[in-house]
Formats: structure tokens, C-alpha cells, sequence
């Protein structure tokens, strides 16, 4: 049997570079469930993180991973940002209190929400052309 390549391997040996699945701007998400999200005429699998630079992949998957570390890119964009939409899946999760403090420290005041409301209150935002930013689980 035929040893299975990954595309790991298939980069290494043609030479290219994987990058981290980034849509550089800013689109209303056209849909969400089914475990993703639609936007500019794309979709992907899994959460993301909407923020002015772009829309990117994002590798958190319950409200329990909602934590500090992994709001590192956003805090990295704060002076972009004025309203965090955190979108926690099908049910709304308070903030962890360390990444409260964190965002209000950089002046981001948060809102968190299921991922359908945080969806739809990123578009009207976005449409507003307001600072917004979303940082979305994915939902079955």
C-alpha cells in the first residue's frame, strides 16, 4: 500500500510555504453552523477571529478555551478595536476575569453572546463601519 502524504509533506518536498487560513479584510459572515462560518463567497471549518486586518482561522473550540492566550492576536490589533463581539457558541459564557481586565486595559470593551447574536451584531457594526472585531466558536 501507498504511503499516505500530508500536506506538511507534500509543502516540504514542493517547496512551499503553509500559511495560516487568513482572509485579508474585512466581509459580513453570511452564515454560520454546521460547525463554520460563510463569508465572501468562501466558507470555513471551524472558529474564527474577525478583526480589521482580516478574518482568520482560529484554533479554539469550547467557551473553556476562551481565555488570555488565546486572544493574543487580537490584543495585538487593540488600538484598531473598539468592540469585542465573543461569540461562545450556542449558549452565552461569561468572560474570564484576567481576560476582562486585559481588554480593558487596552481600552476594548467586550460583549460576549452566543455565536448566532455575536453574528449578527458583527454585521450591523461592521455596516456601521464601527471598530469591531468578533471572535467567534463554531456551532453544530
Amino acid at each position: 500500500m501507498a504511503e499516505r502524504k500530508t500536506a506538511k509533506d507534500y509543502s516540504v518536498s514542493h517547496g512551499l510555504t503553509m500559511n495560516e487560513a487568513h482572509f485579508p479584510g474585512s466581509a459580513p459572515i453570511d452564515a454560520y453552523g454546521d460547525g463554520g462560518f460563510r463569508f465572501a463567497q468562501m466558507s470555513h471549518r471551524g472558529s474564527i477571529l474577525c478583526l480589521p486586518s482580516g478574518i482568520y482561522s482560529w484554533n479554539v473550540a469550547v467557551p473553556g478555551d476562551l481565555v488570555i492566550k488565546n486572544f493574543k492576536k487580537i490584543l495585538q490589533e487593540a488600538e484598531n478595536i473598539e468592540i469585542l463581539l465573543i461569540g461562545s457558541g450556542d449558549d452565552l459564557c461569561p468572560i474570564d476575569t484576567k481576560l476582562r481586565a486585559a481588554l480593558r486595559k487596552v481600552d476594548i470593551s467586550a460583549d460576549p453572546m452566543g455565536t448566532g447574536a455575536a453574528v449578527r451584531t458583527y454585521n450591523i457594526l461592521l455596516g456601521e463601519r464601527r471598530a469591531v472585531a468578533a471572535a467567534m466558536l463554531a456551532v453544530v
